[in-house]
């Protein structure tokens, strides 16, 4: 059970939960898509990248959804997943010299995309941890 109600707005349940203010839950879903989709990054890297906070950012929701899967990762997916794993065990203080390593791979826009996406991704999955949000039972 989450730690307040589910609103009637919203099609899933972090939705419904943003969805007790729909200006918040519209915005967040704009930004939401603005940032998933295949832009500078694919999609299918970023959802790696997700799995891989979801695994440490105490969401048993955004967990549910499955572990990164190694077998996906071309070389771009393998250096974003693993900035994100610095990113967890650095919170935000990431050295510099990692940048200097994204860079080998990753053009500037590429790596402003990634921290926004690994920025958002992390601010969802603490409001689903905050909230109590769990998997939905099928």
């Amino acid at each position: 059970m989450t730690n307040i109600s589910l609103s009637s707005n919203g099609s899933t349940p972090f939705q419904q939960l943003l969805g007790h203010n729909t200006n918040v839950m519209n915005a967040w879903n704009n930004l939401g898509d603005a940032l998933g989709g295949d832009n500078s990054l694919s999609a299918s890297l970023k959802e790696q990248v997700r799995r891989t906070l979801a695994q440490k950012n105490g969401c048993e929701y955004c967990k549910a959804k499955g572990k990164p899967n190694p077998d996906e990762f071309d070389e771009k997916t393998s250096l974003a997943v693993g900035f994100a794993e610095v990113f967890l065990k650095q919170r935000g203080e990431i050295n510099e010299s990692f940048f200097h390593v994204l860079k080998e791979v990753l053009t500037d826009r590429e790596i402003s995309e990634l921290c926004a996406f690994i920025s958002f991704t992390t601010a969802s999955q603490y409001f689903g941890a905050m909230l109590s949000l769990k998997p939905t039972k099928d």
